[in-house]
């Protein structure tokens, strides 16, 4: 098992981070627009790089999951799926 794996659920896939920020955030997200929600994600990117740089394990964990799930917010404004833009990546390793 992966840190962050919940054993009852299992691990949290690219659709279930979609569908999660759906639930909790779409409507909110859509109302707030593509362009404010690439400026979130760019300000979470930011505060990822300075935890990077000069945080501890536990504000790195907290930042990753923040760009994650404004990136998952951003795809579902797009009408595009994460696990489909990683499928490059995946189709890539075989060769």
């Amino acid at each position: 098992m992966t840190t962050g794996d919940d054993p009852e659920r299992g691990p949290l896939t690219l659709p279930d981070l979609q569908d999660l920020m759906e639930r909790l955030y779409g409507e909110q997200d859509r109302r707030r627009g593509i362009p404010a929600t690439v400026a979130w994600l760019c300000e979470e990117l930011g505060e990822l790089a300075q935890a990077v740089r000069k945080g501890t394990p536990d504000q790195q964990l907290h930042e990753l999951g923040d760009v994650l799930a404004w990136t998952a917010s951003l795809a579902n404004q797009l009408g595009l799926s994460l696990d489909d833009a990683m499928g490059r990546y995946r189709d890539s390793s075989a060769g």
